[in-house]
């Protein structure tokens, strides 16, 4: 299982690694009721659980939110929120069954029933957003409720649905606040989490307050937070620097992440081993220039991912040649073994055999406001148009835009970023390769949904390894994707602020309530 290190690089050491235990900073009291401003360049797509499959409204969702399951920080498996206990039964991994605490509360003072968790999973199946997170509950065939209990019922085996359990799509909504059949569309958020949504503007900011309502796994309700949403990674290191933020996560630019000084003493700054990752996501449908598999395979010969982290990164990234990243059970190489070294010759030979008019010619879209994503685009094209076997028309799209552009198959080639739903390797699998996941490559390989299929029927899941190697090897084959590269997790807060190496853990939980004054 996942072991995500984190190194401090301040004046103190607050943490080793994750999982292991140590001493930290204690709060200052004095500062206690004080607001703690985070500035992010993601973008909250929906405050509606049911619509939204994207790293910045789960950061949200995990703090306003409840879902049966939680993780704790830097965890491997779930454990309680929501629910007092929860367990498989029948011995066939096809029924779950969880029990909610009692008390529960929401904004309103309503107590949460096991209707509403009933409601919050059936109106993310029945509502099907494009850019929700139905597919993650795609082996979800029913669930009911009575009183307190809750049992989900699976159409074939699946030991990782309690991490599904345990993520935005999770979230557990007041039923009599959220339609069944539709999103809800105003600014309001009636949840149970460890904070309140007091107010919040698209895409400039949130505010959040402590919920004395809250019961679950978290201990501590925090300090109030304000979270600022910048339009792109400059914007965010602008703020930064005027100080006009405590804390900066997600993502500063690649140049202002290499020259940050350990030894500052006006700042924290944790550097964490990450399971973010970016592909290049290839549009396979038959309207594609990029259907043929040997088109896609040419491409995969061409593209030097050592030169794009050194270049457009300046090293803060790690070149990745698999599916699964590093750290993570099962992760392989694959693509190095398929396609070892740039080749041009070989990948002209791929197109002789495809029988396509030279050059290829294609659209490339990414989402701006990510650090470096035009110059990403930028070299990418560069690499493969300097073989003179194909041409790119690069343009960048607003985020909501550029998910319904590629949920809607008007691109033909993405860069999307990737945030583990959940620290097991069955989050790089159907949500990315499986038929219908949610990166809409129109790709379809019935071996490769066998073998996701067959991965989650174990429940030790190192026993699920070869699948996991063979489903890689399989994609490096077929080429519905390029890794590009594996990502390192960096928050820099003001020295007067601690905790900010928890709100990147690899577990996808967003853990705002552990940042304190110092």
């Amino acid at each position: 299982m996942r072991s995500v290190r984190i190194r401090i690089l301040a004046t103190l050491l607050v943490l080793a690694a994750v999982g292991v235990g140590g001493w930290q900073l204690m709060p200052s009291q004095e500062n206690s009721g004080k607001t703690i401003k985070v500035g992010t360049s993601d973008v909250v797509t929906s405050l509606d659980p049911a619509g939204a499959y994207d790293a910045g409204s789960w950061a949200l969702f995990s703090n306003v939110f409840q879902s049966l399951l939680t993780f704790d920080a830097g965890g491997a498996k779930p454990v309680p929120d929501a629910a007092k206990s929860c367990a498989f039964t029948g011995g066939d991994l096809r029924t779950y069954r969880c029990t909610l605490r009692e008390g529960l509360a929401f904004p309103s003072g309503r107590a949460m029933t096991g209707e509403d968790v009933k409601y919050s999973f059936d109106r993310v199946k029945k509502i099907k957003s494009d850019v929700g997170p139905s597919a993650l509950l795609d082996t979800l065939k029913s669930v009911s409720a009575s009183g307190l209990t809750v049992t989900f019922r699976l159409s074939t085996p699946d030991a990782t649905f309690p991490f599904k359990v345990a993520t935005g799509a999770g979230s557990i909504v007041d039923r009599t606040k959220y339609p069944a059949d539709g999103l809800r569309t105003d600014n309001g958020v009636d949840g149970t989490g460890p904070y309140e949504l007091t107010a919040y503007t698209k895409n400039k900011k949130a505010d959040l307050s402590p919920n004395g309502r809250y019961e679950g796994a978290v201990k501590d309700a925090g300090r109030p937070v304000e979270l600022r949403y910048y339009k792109d990674a400059d914007a965010l290191d602008s703020a930064w620097e005027k100080k006009q933020v405590d804390a900066a996560t997600r993502q500063l630019p690649p140049k202002t992440l290499a020259e940050l000084n350990p030894s500052d003493p006006t700042m924290r700054v944790s550097e964490a081993d990450s399971s973010e990752v970016r592909n290049l996501y290839l549009n396979t449908r038959a309207s594609s220039p990029l259907r043929d598999t040997k088109v896609r395979q040419a491409m995969a010969w061409l593209i030097d991912r050592e030169r794009l982290a050194a270049t457009v990164y300046e090293g803060t990234v790690d070149p990745l040649y698999s599916l699964i990243p590093t750290g993570i059970t099962g992760h392989t190489t694959a693509f190095f073994d398929a396609y070892p070294k740039q080749s041009a010759q070989k990948a002209r030979a791929l197109l002789a055999e495809a029988g396509v008019s030279l050059p290829v010619r294609f659209t490339y879209g990414y989402g701006i406001g990510r650090a470096s994503a035009a110059q990403e685009a930028k070299e990418i094209k560069r690499q493969l148009e300097a073989s003179g076997l194909f041409k790119v028309t690069v343009k960048g799209y607003e985020w909501t835009d550029f998910q319904k552009r590629w949920v809607g198959g008007k691109l033909d080639a993405y860069a999307v970023g990737w945030v583990a739903d959940y620290p097991d390797p069955d989050t790089y699998g159907g949500p990315l390769v499986g038929t219908d996941g949610t990166m809409s490559t129109g790709y379809s390989s019935g071996r490769v949904d066998d073998l996701i299929q067959a991965s989650q029927r174990f429940e030790d899941r190192g026993d699920a390894t070869d699948d996991f190697r063979s489903l890689q090897d399989a994609v490096a084959r077929d080429v519905p994707v390029i890794p590009l590269w594996q990502a390192k997790e960096y928050v820099v807060t003001s020295e007067d602020v601690g905790g900010g190496q928890y709100l990147s853990d690899g577990t996808g939980v967003f853990r705002l309530w552990r940042l304190n004054w110092i």
